[in-house]
C-alpha cells in the first residue's frame, strides 16, 4: 500500500466582496485563470513554502489580512512595469536577497501579494 502524502498546493481560496471582479483582476494582471472557467491554471513545477507567521506580524500589511499569496514570477522588473501601466498598486519596497528578488502588489480589495523571482 502506498503511503499518503501531500504533493502540492491545489488551490488558494479566499473571501472577497465581488468574486467575479476579483477573478477578472487576477486574470488580467497576473494571468491566473479563473476558478469558474473550464480550464485550470497550470503552475510550473518548483518550490513552495508553507510558513506560519506570528499573529501580530506586520509582514502581510493590513492587520485584517490573515494570509498572503507568494507567486513565483519570471522577469520581476518587467512584470512590475506592466502592472504599473495597468495602475496596479505596487509597494515601493523591492528587496534582493541571495534567494531571490521580492516585490509586493495589492489586489482591488487591498490584499497584499508577494512576487518572488528566484535567483
Amino acid at each position: 500500500m502506498t503511503k499518503g502524502k501531500v504533493l502540492a498546493i491545489g488551490g488558494i481560496f479566499f473571501k472577497c466582496k465581488n468574486p467575479k471582479e476579483m477573478e477578472e483582476w487576477y486574470l488580467q494582471n497576473l494571468g491566473i485563470l479563473p476558478a469558474s472557467g473550464n480550464v485550470m491554471w497550470e503552475q510550473e513545477k518548483g518550490p513552495a513554502l508553507v510558513a506560519p507567521f506570528p499573529a501580530n506580524t506586520k509582514y502581510f500589511g493590513d492587520n485584517n489580512q490573515s494570509f498572503m499569496i507568494n507567486l513565483r514570477v519570471q522577469n520581476l522588473n518587467q512584470l512590475l512595469e506592466d502592472l504599473k501601466n495597468k495602475n496596479v498598486k505596487i509597494d515601493s519596497e523591492l528587496i534582493e536577497e541571495e534567494y531571490g528578488k521580492f516585490a509586493w502588489i495589492y489586489d482591488p480589495e487591498g490584499n497584499k501579494i508577494e512576487l518572488w523571482e528566484a535567483p
